[in-house]
């Protein structure tokens, strides 16, 4: 349950929502998406009220929900065949987005071919085929380890420089919202309400060396101050991305870091 949630999105921009379980962050991408409608008030893109199913927002659940018995470009290509677009178009601009997400040579597999890092990587595909003003993504890679976990963040900065979409991502992680976004905005236990909005100060393009930074310390401390009293499981993402930083560092830049390149 949300209560008086109000915030705007910067254009072009990474906003993260962040808060406990409860507070209602899957449901205000949902509504945000034109998947439910609001009791009271209005979701506005660019000053248009968001309808039923909106063409100008894409959205990334935490699973994939691949079709199985389609193939990586049927997959990618579904919303454009669902809008009528004819099979040459949908396929070329399909491919185009495959090797965005450096899935290229994979466009003739089936999903059960595919890790679950690749899946998510359709499933991002997919979001954006009919060209969203607005991708939210849904924790989109918490089924995923630490390790790549991590990886697949910087993924996803690497696609959002490339194609400027503007992006909401909800996650639990504080480390994952102060490496992604711009804005951090945190909400409260059930119901859920704006505790804070807390701009991140870090500079752009990011990379792993941002978080062991001041100023990547002290957002983080400071989102952490107004999720005081909320369960532990904060104070779990912290203590789990420690070691995955000391991994980083240690092995440098290793062969398979290289944003959307194939993944094995």
């Amino acid at each position: 349950m949300l209560e008086q949630v109000s915030f705007s999105v910067a254009d072009h921009g990474v906003t993260a929502v962040l808060g406990p379980n409860g507070s209602g962050k899957s449901t205000l991408l949902r509504l945000m998406a034109g998947l439910l409608r609001p009791d009271d008030g209005r979701i506005l893109i660019d000053g248009r009220a968001v309808a039923e199913a909106d063409e100008r927002v894409g959205l990334v659940f935490q699973e994939p929900r691949l079709l199985p018995w389609r193939r990586t470009i049927d997959n990618v290509a579904f919303p454009l065949e669902l809008a009528g677009v004819g099979r040459t178009a949908r396929y070329d601009h399909s491919r185009q987005l495959l090797e965005l997400v450096g899935l290229t040579s994979f466009e003739r597999a089936y999903p059960y071919q595919l890790s679950g890092g690749m899946r998510q990587r359709v499933a991002i595909a997919r979001a954006l085929v009919r060209d969203p003003a607005v991708l939210l993504l849904d924790e989109p890679f918490s089924a995923l380890d630490a390790l790549t976990r991590e990886r697949f963040n910087l993924e996803l900065l690497r696609l959002w420089q490339r194609t400027g979409t503007t992006i909401v991502v909800v996650t639990h992680s504080i480390p994952e919202a102060v490496l992604l976004a711009d804005e951090i905005v945190v909400l409260s236990p059930h119901p859920g309400r704006v505790l804070a909005r807390i701009a991140v100060p870090l500079a752009r393009p990011r990379s792993t060396a941002a978080l062991d930074g001041a100023d990547f310390a002290r957002t983080a401390a400071l989102v952490r101050s107004h999720l005081a009293g909320t369960p532990a499981e904060y104070a779990e993402q912290e203590a789990a991305a420690a070691p995955v930083r000391d991994v980083l560092e240690r092995a440098g830049s290793p062969a398979w870091f290289d944003p959307f390149g194939n993944e094995g």
